[in-house]
């Protein structure tokens, strides 16, 4: 198993003028010793605009600088926002490929579509469609990457004639494709694609086994078909961190860093209303900690085992890998036996010090990473050997890189139409009248779109009462449960059956029940209550309402208290895909 260091670059408020200054300087001595210690990777990530959480939106400009200043050390892009909204993917091609030049042919391309309302938003990225930009978008990156020249393209959210986009990596064919992953469906997604999956989830060895072991059935089975043209098959998570000598010692540098971390994450993904410089996240942090899931109280210097994720009378709270070389060492033993490839240690969160940092990287370089590197090469190849059958069979399955048109010529004074807006999902500017037809789609689709918006703008400016009697009457709520029905998709499912149910309290205290039944076939809602639900969502009329009109975060609603749920949480983090967004988790 192999071991990197991940960045966010984290800078909690107060600011003084140097302070990003600072943090990017510090950033890359730490990068220097994580070199000179036999750290593997480093991975950077890109963000915009979420202030606190992450300055680091030019990731590619860090990495560089990074190049310059370590030997063997690859660079991580952990991830590249791909679809086009945030740029044009020959953009991303050509910095992948002057990344890995100035490198040495050193980089790790991660990608992924983002889902923070900040970004998808202040780029005008249609948050339906961005995993759809992000298939296309990376199929696009890859064959500008190999085929000399690009033979374009006309798709629906990238319109390219042929150009050769140069240079070209150094890395054959290209560098290793990765995915940022959250949740399991990712985790097979990226086996399905044959790249590796980075997991951001924060997931305990023994669940990881889970992950791990489907990731490889989905590789060496006909379901993998690679999207760029080579296969990458690796899982890496990602982790908290902090080392040193005594645990009480790690638990005082670290924890209350990892905490704003998982804080911060879940205020600008799940439960934050943010005031762009205005709100001080790190405020709020030290006032609501405890209530969602970060209480400092309950970790304590024990000498056991560490785990991701701590309880204890009915609390939780965030651990990861804070603690000594030996409880590292179990952790990290525990995840090479899940067959997890890479662990990711994320020390650089919330005001944890530089100082404490360096000192962290160190240890761990000294007294836990030799045992692990000592086997690294041979498990290396050991896995290459035993999965080079089904990764030859994924490549045949492969489309092959194209062959530009011979005659095709590119005139002087060549011009083209003023830009779509590309990612923003559907057609704003000139485009192919192909690429134009499958933007709009059938008139059916139209009407249906411009209904949907309609029925959310109502939604967003009424108050609770009106949309009791309204929309959350029994007629309105017959046609909400019915537009879910129609959106049902049974290959969300994961083979899935029996029933659903949604315990809905009026202002008066009247329970309204509704039952969601699903099948191998399809689904089906009715009113009244179930008779076995796999799993109950209760909450009240008015905010089953707002999640249908995508006006109240499921997952906010659950953190906040004004949803609870009873039964299969599993099954309720699927809703969104398996229902077409309404009521998911």
């Amino acid at each position: 198993m192999r071991f990197g260091i991940f960045y966010e670059h984290q800078l909690p408020r107060p600011w003084a003028p140097d302070s990003e200054q600072r943090l990017i300087s510090d950033a890359l001595e730490q990068v220097e010793i994580a070199d000179r210690a036999g750290f593997d990777f480093v991975w950077e990530v890109e963000h915009h605009f979420l202030e606190e959480y992450s300055h680091s939106s030019a990731s590619d400009v860090f990495l560089a600088a990074a190049s310059q200043r370590t030997r063997r050390i690859r660079l991580g892009l952990g991830i590249l926002p791909l679809p086009p909204g945030y740029q044009h993917p020959a953009r991303v091609a050509e910095t992948v490929a002057m990344l890995d030049l100035v490198s040495g042919g050193r980089v790790e391309f991660g990608t992924g579509e983002t889902s923070s309302g900040a970004e998808l938003e202040g780029f005008g990225v249609d948050r339906e469609s961005k995993r759809e930009q992000w298939a296309e978008a990376l199929d696009v990156v890859t064959r500008m990457m190999v085929e000399e020249p690009f033979a374009g393209v006309d798709g629906r959210f990238v319109t390219m004639p042929p150009r050769n986009v140069v240079p070209k990596p150094v890395q054959k064919p290209h560098p290793p494709l990765w995915v940022a992953c959250s949740r399991r469906e990712t985790i097979r997604l990226a086996a399905e694609k044959g790249i590796g999956a980075l997991s951001f989830s924060f997931v305990e060895p023994e669940e990881a086994k889970e992950w791990v072991d489907e990731y490889h059935e989905i590789i060496a089975s006909e379901r993998c078909v690679p999207a760029g043209f080579a296969v990458n098959p690796s899982v890496a998570v990602v982790v908290p961190m902090m080392c040193a000598r005594d645990e009480a010692e790690a638990i005082e540098r670290g924890i209350d860093g990892a905490h704003f971390f998982g804080y911060s994450l879940a205020h600008y993904y799940v439960f934050g209303d943010h005031r762009p410089g205005r709100t001080n996240v790190y405020e709020e942090f030290l006032a609501r900690r405890d209530e969602v899931g970060f209480a400092r109280s309950i970790i304590n210097a024990d000498e056991g085992p560490l785990g991701v994720r701590i309880l204890q009378q009915g609390l939780g709270s965030l651990r990861g890998a804070i603690g000594t070389p030996a409880q590292i060492e179990d952790l990290c033993r525990r995840y090479e036996a899940a067959g997890v490839d890479q662990v990711i240690f994320c020390l650089q969160s919330g005001r944890n010090r530089h100082e404490d940092i360096c000192e962290s990287i160190e240890l761990f370089g000294a007294e836990v990473l030799p045992a692990f590197a000592a086997e690294a090469d041979a498990v290396d190849a050991a896995k290459r050997e035993r999965l080079a059958p089904a990764i030859a069979a994924a490549l045949a399955r492969r489309e092959p890189p194209r062959v530009a048109p011979e005659g095709y010529a590119i005139a002087p004074v060549a011009s083209g139409p003023p830009p779509a807006r590309v990612g923003a999902g559907a057609a704003n500017g000139h485009a192919s009248p192909a690429a134009s037809r499958r933007r709009l789609g059938s008139l059916q689709e139209l009407a249906q779109d411009r209904g949907e918006r309609a029925f959310r703008a109502f939604v967003a400016r009424s108050p609770d009462s009106r949309l009791e009697r309204t929309a959350g009457s029994g007629r309105g709520l017959r046609v909400i449960f019915g537009a879910m029905v129609q959106q049902f998709r049974p290959e969300k499912a994961s083979g899935f059956a029996g029933e659903i149910a949604y315990e809905l309290r009026r202002s008066d205290g009247r329970i309204a029940w509704w039952t969601v039944a699903v099948g191998s076939e399809g689904a089906t809602a009715r009113p009244g209550p179930p008779s076995a639900p796999a799993l109950t969502l209760r909450m009240t009329v008015s905010d089953f309402v707002r999640m249908a009109g995508r006006d109240l975060d499921p997952g906010k609603a659950l953190l906040t208290g004004r949803m609870d749920l009873r039964g299969d949480f599993a099954l309720a983090t699927r809703l969104g895909e398996m229902f077409g967004q309404p009521a998911a988790i």
